[in-house]
């Protein structure tokens, strides 16, 4: 892709100038959180909800796993941030242990709570490198069961992408073929994997746009403020942790506030860096914590809004 005018003059601004000087907040912002596991873990998530409310977020995504109580924890958290939070919030919904009925019954209890938008997924099978195996009634495709979403209702739904390939795929082009279908079947956007090279999603944008792929792709962006638990997280996904990050870190393990400035300069500096190659729209990563987010957010020139400001 030719880089236009606008882009090449935030080239020579990112490299002639301070970074985040005179950014106009020109950006919309989403995050995503997990259900909580004990009522310490929930009282922290609605602190996060709270504070990254008055950013105005397009949505918040809270995750799922398979099961029941993981199941239930999900749904009540969706529910309380659309009906006390206020916030579009978006369900992840996995084809993971759950047949074609079970899928219908999450889904219409998500519609009756008022959740349009569900990030639809295959899921993993548990621990990494395990393969993937169908639920026999089930969907067997996260394309499959963005088709079935379709049919049950009028939902909102984004996907999936892998700017440095799935685990389970044969190949990078397979890849984004199976993007492309997901989004053939009626998914509305693709919310990336995390990754730490700004090339790297570029690269993958100018794939999916060669494949024909034209929805919005919304780069994930993940603050590691924990090095071993982001190479953990990557080893599932196919991401690549770079060797320079481990250096950022090292002798930073008793050093919590100096683990937390290190990880806002890198995601900073990437998200500027995307921005420059004209990304206005980002998704966040929070694990609950919404502190680097927000200090990310500001940096792009984004402020509360409404009464917040």
């Amino acid at each position: 892709m030719t880089p236009t005018l606008d882009q090449l003059h935030e080239y020579r601004t990112a490299t002639d100038t301070p970074l985040f000087s005179g950014l106009p907040g020109d950006v919309a912002v989403s995050f995503e959180f997990f259900p909580p596991k004990s009522e310490k873990m929930e009282t922290q998530l609605w602190d996060a909800v709270t504070q990254l409310r008055p950013l105005g977020p397009s949505f918040v995504s809270v995750t799922y796993g398979a099961g029941g109580s993981t199941r239930e924890r999900t749904h009540a958290t969706v529910a309380r941030i659309i009906s006390e939070g206020k916030l579009p919030a978006a369900a992840h919904l996995t084809c993971v242990a759950a047949s074609k009925a079970d899928i219908r019954e999450v889904a219409e209890q998500y519609w009756e709570a008022g959740v349009r938008h569900i990030v639809a997924l295959r899921g993993d099978a548990g621990e990494p490198g395990a393969p993937f195996t169908p639920h026999p009634e089930g969907y067997a495709s996260a394309a499959e069961l963005v088709a079935g979403l379709r049919d049950i209702a009028d939902f909102e739904i984004s996907v999936a992408a892998y700017p440095e390939t799935h685990p389970d795929a044969a190949s990078p082009q397979s890849d984004i073929d199976n993007l492309k279908r997901k989004l053939d079947a009626g998914a509305t956007r693709a919310i990336s994997q995390f990754f730490f090279s700004a090339d790297t999603f570029f690269r993958f944008r100018d794939a999916c746009a060669a494949a024909g792929i034209d929805a919005p792709i919304l780069p994930g962006i993940l603050p590691v403020t924990n090095v071993a638990q982001a190479r953990k997280f990557a080893s599932a996904c196919g991401a690549a942790i770079p060797a320079w990050m481990d250096g950022l870190f090292e002798g930073l393990d008793a050093m919590p506030a100096a683990r937390q400035l290190v990880a806002a300069t890198v995601a900073a500096e990437l998200c500027r860096r995307l921005y420059a190659g004209g990304v206005r729209d980002f998704h966040f990563y929070t694990l609950n914590r919404p502190e680097l987010a927000y200090a990310i957010c500001h940096l792009l020139g984004k402020r509360p809004t409404g009464e917040a400001a």
